[in-house]
């Protein structure tokens, strides 16, 4: 049995962690963390788990749940798992952070796109960027995580493959990006109310978006030099889904078939990234509720690029899903254990 304790439960991330892992026979949730609703029962805030747990919220000591956790999730505002991180901590549970605290190497980087000092530097050369897809081995040796974000996920598997296989110029990447409002967390906003969402739609963070330094760090790793993008995000009156459309000059005459069979040779034997037949376009719709990434692409003869299009549900792998997808490895199960949820339709 893993014992699991969630530091930031109440939130939409936290909560579709607590939806994933209740699931499960083989992971009990000892601790259900949550500034806003101390000793207020779970069940209460999230009815949707009403008769499945009847635990109260507890607050965000991540010390005192060390002790009791074999593995501690931070679904927290950016900061906090780092200013509450010890080596004490990682040697009592493996840490899963949902933020973006230990996502980059160069606390530089951090500093400049998140406007906040780093916390705990010491601990980013040990921090494994949890993408199972092309960390698997370094993520199964881990004690601290950074969960990618859900931007960077869905470009980064969109992009990869063609970077590898340098079928595309890395100094012409442009990703277009469309999320759900999830993805702007639960709190209460102006800009996330219904009134100012719906029937709307409008690109957010252009050219200073926070997963820009994120998806270019990881891009340069696969392509081996630094690689620059242009990267716009927007948002749209929907719940769930993130929908990427990447553009990028081709490197030289290529066709549809041997564009696949490099998706294939990455992704042949990956559950969740669901490599598309040529000629099909992914859709928010064919992913929502579960962990799965559906990948297709489509050449621009007449401009000589190649549009590469990626779907996945950001709370699910976007987040949630993609943490319990590094818990398993950590702890040596199949990666898809209690992760297998059909996408919902309609």
């Amino acid at each position: 049995m893993i014992k699991a304790g969630i530091i930031g439960a109440t939130g939409y991330a936290g909560a579709e962690l607590v939806r994933l892992l209740l699931q499960r026979e083989d992971v009990q949730i000892v601790w259900y963390g949550s500034k806003s609703y101390v000793g207020e029962d779970f069940s209460y805030i999230y009815r949707n788990v009403a008769h499945l747990t009847n635990e109260t919220c507890r607050d965000d000591d991540m010390a005192g749940l060390a002790d009791l956790a074999d593995v501690i999730f931070t679904a927290t505002p950016q900061g906090f798992c780092a200013s509450q991180m010890t080596e004490e901590i990682l040697q009592k549970a493996r840490v899963i952070d949902l933020s973006a605290d230990f996502r980059f190497k160069d606390a530089d980087v951090y500093e400049k796109w998140y406007q906040i000092p780093h916390p705990a530097p010491r601990f980013l050369p040990e921090a494994v960027y949890g993408l199972p897809e092309i960390n698997r081995d370094r993520i199964r040796g881990a004690r601290l995580i950074a969960n990618p974000g859900c931007y960077p996920t869905c470009a980064f598997l969109t992009l990869y493959p063609m970077v590898r296989e340098k079928l595309i110029d890395t100094d012409t990447i442009i990703i277009d990006a469309k999320s759900g409002t999830s993805g702007a967390g639960r709190s209460a906003k102006v800009p996330s109310l219904y009134c100012e969402v719906n029937e709307s739609m409008k690109p957010y963070g252009v050219a200073t978006h926070r997963h820009t330094p994120e998806i270019e760090e990881q891009l340069s790793y696969a392509a081996g030099r630094p690689v620059t993008i242009s990267f716009t995000p927007h948002l749209v009156p929907m719940n769930r889904g993130i929908l990427v459309t990447a553009y990028a000059s081709l490197t030289g005459p290529v066709t549809a078939e041997e564009v696949k069979a490099a998706y294939d040779k990455y992704y042949a034997d990956e559950y969740f990234v669901r490599v598309m037949k040529p000629g099909l376009v992914p859709q928010t719709r064919w992913v929502e509720g579960s962990n799965f990434a559906d990948i297709a692409f489509q050449i621009d003869e007449r401009t000589n690029r190649l549009v590469m299009m990626g779907s996945i549900d950001n709370m699910v792998k976007g987040a949630a899903g993609q943490a319990v997808q590094n818990m398993n490895l950590m702890f040596g199960l199949p990666e898809n254990t209690g992760l297998k949820q059909i996408p919902v339709f309609p």
